[in-house]
């Protein structure tokens, strides 16, 4: 099988998947037993305008009719409007999404930085103590519940020593930059607002850390043990044999043939973060889609649940799309199996 070919039936399988999506979503938002126009109408509401309301959404039809015209709308980039705010749903998560990819993108990097050297230098110390300490280290970091490191880390770094900012993306006494991509830090930089920029990166810095640490653990604890197995492989020995430089064996022979489930980790990890950090950006009053998510269910906004559940669709398939080519970059003939 042709790359190209293998392009086309992993986008023809995300199509049918986001298709999936919007029918188990549909189903399990209207078969739950509370009434969300009334929720949102309040229990003073007469009969008469609650009706109103219903037949304004929509929610009167039957739900097969429902569904066509969630549909039909979904096909030409309408996701509804959000009962909550009577906005489009589409605008509401243009406005959150942003920052929850600003936040997820700072946040892998944080892993990938600890999660793959710390991995390679535990699997080439084996045994030794700076193996046993990356161990340690790693099962730290999936142990620690999010909001127990979040408010430990604002306790230490906010409240004790003053050293970082406390919540949000920007401090109150500062103007946001013009709104470009709505990520802080890169409008910011690319307006040459150099005093928003810094405040901003300040402000980026503990929720990153908080949210990379944990995928930091198992990035560095997958990479250990293929790393590992792949030490132990006739090739390596084959290099060694031949001379190579300690260096080059372990970064170019080694790590790359150990690479593939490390990316299949840091594709899922990231897929997770997109989905919305929800305690995280509680924690942190960050205002992306995890914040936006809880709105959406806590006032049953049916159309904002269905939205946000929607685009983590969309996500995790679009990084699992990118994780399947860079699957074949490393290894040609995985694209030839599939």
């Amino acid at each position: 099988m042709g790359f190209v070919e293998f392009l086309i039936r992993r986008l023809l399988l995300i199509v049918l998947v986001l298709f999936g999506i919007t029918v188990i979503t549909f189903i399990v938002t209207h078969v739950v037993p509370v009434d969300p126009v009334a929720a949102y109408a309040g229990p003073q509401a007469p009969p008469s305008e609650v009706a109103q309301i219903r037949q304004e959404f929509g929610l009167d039809k039957p739900l097969p009719e429902q569904y066509v015209i969630y549909l039909w709308g979904l096909l030409h980039g309408n996701l509804g409007t959000s009962i909550h705010d009577n906005r489009p749903v589409a605008a509401d998560i243009g406005t959150y999404l942003p920052a929850t990819i600003e936040l997820a993108a700072a946040a892998m990097i944080v892993a990938v930085v600890i999660g793959i050297p710390g991995g390679v230098l535990a699997a080439v110390n084996h045994n030794r103590f700076l193996d046993h300490v990356a161990r340690i280290g790693s099962l730290a970091g999936v142990s620690l519940p999010v909001f127990y490191l979040g408010l430990l880390l604002l306790a230490v770094f906010y409240v004790k020593l003053n050293v970082l900012p406390g919540p949000g993306e920007l401090s109150i006494f500062l103007s946001p930059p013009p709104r470009i991509t709505g990520m802080m830090v890169v409008d910011s930089l690319l307006t040459g607002n150099f005093d928003d920029f810094v405040d901003a990166l300040q402000h980026l810095i503990m929720p990153a850390v908080v949210l990379g640490v944990s995928s930091a653990g198992i990035i560095l604890r997958i990479t250990r043990s293929s790393m590992i197995e792949t030490l132990r492989e006739e090739f390596v020995r084959t290099a060694r044999a031949k001379g190579a430089g300690r260096l080059r064996v372990i970064v170019i022979h080694a790590l790359r043939n150990a690479m593939i489930p490390t990316v299949t980790v840091i594709g899922l990890a990231f897929g997770s973060l997109l989905a919305g950090a929800v305690l995280t950006e509680t924690i942190f009053s960050w205002p992306g889609l995890g914040m936006y998510a809880t709105t959406a269910v806590v006032s049953l906004d049916i159309p904002a649940i269905m939205g946000v559940t929607l685009i983590a669709a969309v996500a995790y398939s679009l990084v699992n799309l990118i994780v399947d080519l860079v699957y074949a970059r490393l290894d040609p003939r995985i694209a030839e199996r599939r």
